[in-house]
């Protein structure tokens, strides 16, 4: 665990300058710079392939009408069509961490881009379902790779003071290609059937050729170049990204720590041990963690789990047929409905950029995910009423309309984006790669079931009742989110390691950590008010 909480931007307390800095002198709450307009354009640009993702949830959902209707398939095949992106992109998650490791960041996002142009060009031109199916599966793989990289990149070029408002930008790009697929339905719906849907799939092509262009501009993460003995190129890149020369410095001293490089190496190339190709990775993971990586391993799997178990795809996947079921029939209304859902989640996840590195990250999510339950509530009763009625009730149909918008927005503001910045934040160095593809694939799969089985689900229990199963599910989160889930605003290693491993007791850990910060920060006689965290000899 040698590298836990790297990722915070923080140095270990094990050496420490000889300017007895350490990470809590570049705080936000210390000390507040301008946001690194370098590190910010490096976390837009790979953050931008989370719009494949976006975009084709977004579209598929309105493009589905028309698939329907052109191809002539039924329910079950309408399902599998619809969740089976998310299964495809299993291969693409799982790939994505080796992948990573031996081309490096920069290049597997480029490689992803690549994979969904194909894959968007397959559906645009497919005259099948079966073709259609293959399309699928090309962009899921290319979707997969995009999921996993881009919050593993960003966090590893994020400064230490804006680490949550960076590594949130996956989410955020996620909303705004589902919100531009959504324009797109209606964009195209005028065409005629056949061509219609096709030009929806289709135009996903045009983003990914940008992206891959875009990508060539931005350097390869300082970790990875470090991990390969580049310590040149990763100090260059450090410079750039950090708010001041003293924090790249701290940030180059930690890395090369968790890289196993003597701190003592300052040649531009060293060589280093290959060990970051997944070499012993999976064992530490799944066969002998240490309690600490137990425990991020389970909270970094979980929070993904819950994301997608708590009911998001199938509202955005299958919004115009809630809202048929609420009682909007025209195919207007329906899309512009569901335009409206997109602009919500996407103003949503805005805001939510900002909060996170304010209000921290626990806090976000207990409070999200508690709106999320009164809100699926809310929505099974309203869905219930309409579907036990025989003539149109206006305020249940308002307050339907009303309680998805509520929905999308709660879970934007937390539960989105606080899942990737979670789970690319508590995983340590040399376990971040494989665990964020394990985080992932989980979500993933969860992702592909909710999708493929929701149509069967809610004529097996009523729409009501499909929603009172996900407001369960987000009982049950809330509940393990309570217990389980530290707060990791602005942690060093020393106290990240101190956190996890403590399923229970962590909360007297952090009050533990909390009071002696409190009284390092003032001072004890000894450290003349300077937050001393450790010592040259600290092993």
């Amino acid at each position: 665990m040698a590298s836990m909480g790297e990722q915070n931007g923080v140095v270990s307390t094990r050496p420490v300058m000889a300017d007895n800095k350490s990470f809590a002198d570049f705080e936000p709450a210390v000390k507040k710079p301008k946001r690194n307009k370098f590190a910010f354009a490096c976390a837009i640009l790979a953050s931008l392939t989370s719009i494949l993702l976006g975009y084709d949830i977004g579209v598929m959902s309105g493009a589905i009408i028309y698939i329907k209707e052109d191809l002539k398939i039924n329910d079950v095949q309408k399902e599998i069509l619809m969740g089976i992106l998310n299964v495809y992109s299993l291969v693409g998650s799982c790939a994505a961490g080796r992948t990573s490791d031996w081309v490096g960041r920069r290049y597997t996002i480029v490689l992803a881009g690549a994979i969904f142009f194909l894959g968007a060009l397959l559906m645009g031109f497919a005259t099948s379902y079966a073709f259609l199916m293959v399309g699928r599966f090309v962009a899921g793989i290319g979707v997969g790779y995009a999921l996993m990289i881009a919050p593993v990149y960003t966090a590893e070029v994020s400064p230490a003071s804006s680490r949550g408002f960076l590594t949130s930008f996956p989410e955020v790009f996620i909303n705004g290609g589902i919100l531009l697929g959504y324009v797109s339905n209606y964009a195209f719906s005028k065409l005629p059937t056949d061509l219609g849907w096709r030009f929806m799939l289709g135009v996903g092509a045009i983003p990914s050729v940008f992206l891959a262009v875009g990508v060539l501009a931005m350097p390869e993460s300082p970790r990875w170049l470090v991990m390969q003995g580049r310590l040149g190129e990763a100090k260059k890149v450090l410079d750039k990204t950090s708010d001041s020369i003293e924090e790249a410095q701290l940030r180059l001293s930690e890395i090369k720590e968790a890289a196993g490089i003597p701190q003592e190496c300052t040649d531009d190339v060293v060589k280093v041990q290959k060990r970051s190709h997944g070499e012993g990775v999976w064992k530490e993971l799944l066969l002998y963690p240490t309690p600490a990586v137990r425990h991020v391993l389970i909270c970094g799997i979980g929070i993904h789990f819950f994301q997608q178990a708590s009911g998001i795809d199938a509202v955005v996947l299958y919004s115009p047929t809630i809202f048929e079921k609420a009682g909007i029939t025209s195919s207007d209304g329906k899309l512009l409905t569901t335009v409206a859902v997109g602009f919500v989640k996407t103003i949503t996840i805005l805001i939510a950029t900002f909060l996170l590195d304010r209000i921290g990250r626990r806090r976000l999510l207990l409070s999200s995910i508690i709106g999320m339950v009164a809100s699926l509530t809310t929505l099974g009763f309203s869905l219930t009423i309409i579907d036990h009625s025989h003539e149109k009730i206006p305020w249940a149909v308002g307050l339907c309309i009303t309680m998805v918008l509520a929905y999308v927005a709660l879970f934007s503001i937390g539960m989105g984006p606080i899942t990737w910045v979670y789970s690319s934040e508590i995983f340590p160095l040399r376990l971040r790669a494989q665990g964020a593809s394990m985080g992932v694939a989980v979500n993933r799969v969860t992702s592909g079931v909710i999708s493929m089985t929701f149509i069967s689900l809610y004529e097996a229990i009523s729409i009501g009742g499909a929603f009172f199963l996900f407001a369960g599910i987000a009982m049950v989160a809330t509940l393990f989110f309570y217990m389980f889930y530290p707060e990791t605003q602005g942690k060093t290693l020393e106290e990240m390691e101190g956190l996890f491993g403590k399923f229970i007791g962590w909360r007297e850990e952090a009050k533990k950590l909390k009071m002696k910060k409190t009284m390092e920060v003032n001072g004890d006689g000894t450290g003349n008010g300077q937050i001393q965290l450790g010592n040259s000899t600290t092993k």
